[in-house]
Parts: C-alpha cells; sequence; structure tokens
C-alpha cells in the first residue's frame, strides 16, 4: 500500500462529472490497483476514488505533478499534486479477512445446506471460496446455470456491498465463472446499502434465520 498525503486538487470525468478544490488530502494506493482520496473526516469513506481494474499513470515532464487513474470503461480520476506532504510504501500481505461472527458463520452455513432458499433450481459450487483478496462467502450456480456469489451479513450496510463488489470485480475476470452475478443477503438490509446494491446490479436478499433452521414462528396462520 501506498500512503501519500498531499495538497492537491481532484477532477472526476466519467458518468459525472465533480471537482474537490485544493486541500491538503490522504490518497491511499492499494496492492488490488484501486486508488481512493481521503479527507480528516467521514470516518473511511473516501472523497473520490476508482475502484479496480484501473491503471495510474504519473505525470512527467510538463504534466509533472498529475496523477491520471482510468478505469476499464474510460472514466477519468485527475489528481493534481501542488505538495507532496508524505509518500511511503508499506508492504502488508495477503489478510486473513474477517472473522465472522457466530450468526454470520451459522447464517452462512445454513443457506449452504439450503441454496434453494435463494431461488428455484439453486445449486451449490461451495463455501468459502477463495479469491486473491479473501474467501467469498458462497459460490453458486441459479436455475440458468449462471454463476452467482453470495456475501453474507448479519446487518447488511454499505460497506458489505463494496466487498462483494470487489469479489466480482475478480470473479468476472475468470472465464470458467464469468459473466458472475451478486446476491447481498442478510437479516436486515439498510437502505442505502439496498440503493448502492441495486445500482451496481446486485440482488438483494433477506435471510430469515429461523426458517433457515426450520423453526416455525408463533403466528397464526390462514394456511
Amino acid at each position: 500500500m501506498r500512503l501519500v498525503i498531499a495538497r492537491c486538487s481532484v477532477d472526476y470525468a466519467g458518468r459525472l462529472t465533480a471537482h474537490l478544490p485544493s486541500a491538503p488530502r490522504l490518497i491511499l494506493v492499494k496492492a488490488d490497483g484501486s486508488v481512493s482520496v481521503h479527507a480528516d473526516d467521514r470516518a473511511y469513506k473516501p472523497l473520490n476514488w476508482m475502484s479496480p481494474p484501473c491503471t495510474l499513470k504519473e505525470g512527467t515532464a510538463e504534466d509533472e505533478g498529475v496523477w491520471t487513474v482510468v478505469n476499464k470503461a474510460g472514466e477519468k480520476l485527475i489528481i493534481t499534486m501542488e505538495e507532496i506532504l508524505h509518500d511511503s510504501s508499506h508492504e502488508l500481505g495477503v489478510d486473513p479477512g474477517l472473522i465472522k461472527d457466530g450468526v454470520e458463520a451459522h447464517l452462512q452455513e445454513l443457506l449452504a445446506d439450503r441454496i434453494e432458499t435463494l431461488g428455484d433450481g439453486y445449486t451449490l459450487i461451495r463455501r468459502e471460496y477463495m479469491t486473491a483478496i479473501g474467501p467469498v462467502d458462497i459460490l453458486c450456480r441459479d436455475a440458468d446455470g449462471q454463476t452467482v456469489a453470495v456475501e453474507i451479513k448479519r446487518r447488511g450496510e454499505i460497506d458489505g456491498v463494496e466487498q462483494l463488489t470487489r469479489y466480482l470485480d475478480l470473479l468476472n475476470r475468470d472465464p470458467h465463472l464469468a459473466p458472475v452475478r451478486g446476491i447481498f443477503a442478510a437479516q436486515e438490509i439498510k437502505p442505502q446499502a439496498r440503493v448502492l446494491a441495486t445500482d451496481r446490479g446486485i440482488d438483494c436478499h433477506v435471510l430469515d434465520y429461523d426458517a433457515l433452521r426450520g423453526i416455525e414462528d408463533d403466528k397464526l396462520r390462514l394456511f
């Protein structure tokens, strides 16, 4: 990972345009190729970013100090450096990934055993399908034979959608699996996470923990 603290301005050109005026900011360049620009607030959320796969070109000669990040869709993130205050690189190695709590781990196990919960004709490929950036909770196929990656959370929030997006980017580079679509599954899915997932073509599925365990609720039913 490369960490750069610099006074800079940032311009994004793509489906929309956006401009960040000059200010001190943190720029993260990760091993997966992603580039994100952060301020000293907003917790983990960047001001602007470019997800992999993308390429970073640092300017030379007449455009020295200008970084241009381009993704596969041709969108550009242009960072104009005015003053670099810090520039360092660190080798983090392969991350072991987030260890799920008991409920998430049990949800994964139950859903794998009852994969038809996602729809008729679904078949399991495997649980914990390993990628270069961590394991996908469940990899399966739908009734049409298309590969589906499932990310499972107890509470579905934006960071879970981002995590699944990164997995899908990698999985769709494998010709033996592509095309791969995603399902974001959780006991509760926050509205913002649902909007982001829908925008990225990811389906959302609310999981009923008791139903997966085969426990009937105590509500009266007509049928």
